[in-house]
């Protein structure tokens, strides 16, 4: 399986469950399903792929260690097929886990849906983002609670 098909597998993965996340009734199978068979498989895909590349066991286009600690390293690691899709795969499941927090924690607080609806949209698209505004909008929802956490 070449990296073009695993990032197009990556993506409609993480499209199906945040669809889900979105759309269907959030009951704890659902949601555990979302988590384990999502987010659990795309770190999965993710760990493959960064130490199979790093190790040299898949063949990565453009090769070379791993740079972390420079903008030219990353740039490398970003240059490549393979960095891209592990890049890529690294915020679609970091950015699926934030969804179902920022879903959870608002069901608990008792936030609308049709108000998480455009939060969790913009977490799928452009993550910190739709994190920053629920953090925003999740304190004064605490307050009225009588708990903040």
């Amino acid at each position: 399986m070449g990296w073009a098909a695993v990032f197009g597998a990556v993506n409609l993965l993480a499209l199906i469950a945040w669809i889900a996340l979105i759309a269907l009734p959030r009951w704890p199978a659902l949601l555990s399903a979302i988590l384990y068979l999502g987010v659990g498989l795309l770190c999965l895909v993710y760990a493959t792929g960064l130490i199979g590349v790093v190790s040299g066991l898949i063949p990565n286009a453009g090769g070379g260690g791993a740079d972390f600690t420079t903008i030219p390293g990353i740039r490398a690691i970003f240059a490549t097929d393979a960095g891209v899709t592990i890049g890529w795969t690294h915020y679609l499941a970091f950015d699926l886990f934030v969804g179902i927090w920022i879903a959870r924690d608002a069901d608990a607080k008792g936030i609308s849906r049709f108000i998480q609806a455009p939060i969790l949209l913009a977490t799928f698209m452009a993550g910190p983002l739709g994190l920053g505004i629920w953090l925003l909008l999740r304190e004064p929802a605490a307050r009225r609670q009588g708990r903040f956490r």
